[in-house]
């Protein structure tokens, strides 16, 4: 290799994050939620699926039937996308809209048998994907994981 190309070539130090930053919780979950986001947007990509898919089927299957209004508020998806999910997950029937018949200005989602079943298989896609970012860490570490970031996001989400 001749000098030139050496001084090409970034040295080891050169490539390393630096410390003050490896410090910073914020820093480490920006980088941690580029990383996930990446590995599931593709993950349920080859199963025919987005991550809204899957937060509307999660809600419909634990909380049953509901309006749309709070179906967004449950799953986080703005009420304005809300329509083109729903529209979406209707063409495949995974899930039904119907009129409410109390009020008819407003639609009642719910999850039809096709979308319990793809909702089975989301899951073990995802079981997988979150085996595959989690790697690292052992079963127990894993599961103090998840409790420390869900009371983080809690604690930030909570009224005043």
């Amino acid at each position: 290799m001749t000098r030139a190309e050496a001084t090409d070539m970034p040295d080891e130090t050169a490539l390393r994050t630096p410390d003050r930053l490896r410090r910073r919780a914020s820093r480490l979950l920006s980088q941690l939620t580029l990383r996930s986001d990446r590995l599931v947007t593709e993950g349920l990509a080859g199963a025919d699926a987005r991550k809204w898919h899957y937060a509307v089927l999660a809600s419909l299957q634990e909380y049953g039937p509901c309006s749309q209004a709070d179906l967004s508020r449950r799953s986080g998806i703005y009420r304005s996308d809300m329509v083109g999910v729903l529209n979406e997950l209707v063409e495949r029937d995974l899930v039904e809209r119907a009129p409410d018949p109390g009020d008819r200005r407003r639609n009642v989602i719910t999850l039809s048998a096709r979308g319990r079943r793809h909702l089975r298989l989301l899951d073990e896609v995802l079981d997988d994907l979150h085996d595959q970012l989690l790697a690292p860490l052992r079963p127990a570490e894993r599961d103090q994981f998840v409790q420390l970031l869900t009371r983080l996001l809690d604690h930030h989400t909570q009224a005043p």
